[in-house]
């Protein structure tokens, strides 16, 4: 069996350095914020190249607030793209706003800065672009489009970079995923929210403890956005290792690019390919695209044969049945929807042995000679 990630691997070679940092937190018994969220905060924001950061429950709630700290609601609108994790747009939904999208890159899968004129109207209030699979939005051409809030959805693309800016200093808040299957996973739920204005940090922080600067008193209505101290010390000491297993998810990524090439000349498949404005790709996923309607078929071949392998995204959000009331159709967003169905996703983490490597290619070769 080849999984799609083992994190036992991983685990295995940082268990000292994990409960060497977790003591202390047990000693104490102080769980929640404190002295281990502000250092990972501080860790994340100089890291990232931000002002300064929020440590959050989720990247889904790093989201939220920062929709809320930007003060969108009710009757508010918010670009985003179609072709991405549900949480995007229901984070906009959640805070009352409308989601609008606008259709994606064929080669990057991430929003299309020149389909963002069709999708603007006077009551769009904020973009937020998705670096889908670790690579970066092109977020140059997306900040100069218009004066609006930018809120970047970063979830999986934690160390990236576009035009040598790290994702989450480009827009007004910048949103972290420490889901454990992020490329720096915690051991459950936490995110991290960088902001390029250290004046956006105090609101932040108000919002996320119930809209209270002290406690018991409320200036708004805010919520339980807060990081729990334990996962904050798991994560800074995986910190350390990241670049390292970024360093690895990329030499894994170079190896399936060069013996995928021959698929793609025949026109079975294509490879991901990496935007010139990116100028590093993390690698979250290593996602293929497999021609003539053979997805399925290959994905079935694969998981027979014991290797693990996922569709990042099957369906688009607009043609989800809870956004059917936005009025979109089949056909509204064509790049997305072909991604959706020809995208498949391959095993990249750091840990998997070269010959484990060898065998999905093997795997992939077989499968779409066979169906494609």
């Amino acid at each position: 069996m080849i999984p799609m990630l083992d994190l036992t691997r991983q685990y295995a070679t940082i268990r000292d350095e994990i409960n060497e940092a977790i003591q202390p937190i047990m000693n104490a018994q102080a769980f929640v914020l404190g002295d281990a969220v502000e250092k990972l905060e501080r860790e994340i924001a100089d890291y990232c190249g931000a002002a300064g950061a929020v440590g959050v429950s989720s990247g889904t709630d790093a989201l939220i607030l920062s929709l809320m700290a930007a003060g969108i609601g009710p009757g508010d609108e918010v670009i985003t793209t179609p072709f991405t994790f549900f949480a995007t747009a229901g984070a906009i939904h959640r805070v009352g706003a409308t989601p609008v999208f606008a259709d994606i890159e064929p080669a990057s899968f991430n929003i299309a800065p020149n389909c963002l004129d069709s999708a603007v109207t006077n009551k769009t209030k904020a973009i937020m672009p998705v670096h889908l699979f670790g690579q970066c939005a092109d977020m140059d051409a997306i900040s100069e489009c218009y004066d609006l809030t930018v809120i970047e959805d970063a979830c999986q693309a934690i160390g990236a970079e576009c035009d040598d800016y790290r994702a989450g200093s480009w827009g007004d808040y910048g949103c972290f995923s420490f889901f454990p299957s992020k490329n720096l996973g915690g051991f459950g739920d936490g995110g991290m929210i960088t902001v390029r204005d250290a004046d956006r940090l105090e609101r932040l922080r108000k919002l996320r403890v119930h809209g209270g600067a002290r406690r018991y008193y409320h200036d708004e209505v805010g919520g339980n956005f807060r990081l729990d101290a334990l996962q904050a010390a798991v994560l800074s000491a995986k910190l350390k290792h990241l670049d390292d297993w970024t360093g690895w998810r990329q030499i894994n990524a170079a190896t399936y690019h060069e013996c995928f090439t021959d698929l793609e000349l025949q026109g079975y498949i294509t490879r991901p390919q990496i935007a010139e404005h990116n100028t590093r790709h993390v690698w979250n996923q290593y996602t293929l695209r497999i021609k003539r309607g053979a997805r399925d078929k290959v994905m079935g071949h694969l998981s027979g044969a014991g290797i693990g392998c996922a569709v990042y995204y099957p369906l688009c959000l607009h043609e989800q049945e809870c956004f059917r009331h936005l009025g979109y159709k089949r056909g509204n967003f064509p790049h997305a929807e072909l991604a959706a169905d020809e995208v498949l996703s391959l095993p990249i983490y750091p840990e998997m042995t070269a010959n484990e490597q060898e065998q999905v290619i093997t795997a992939i070769h077989e499968a779409v000679r066979k169906f494609g």
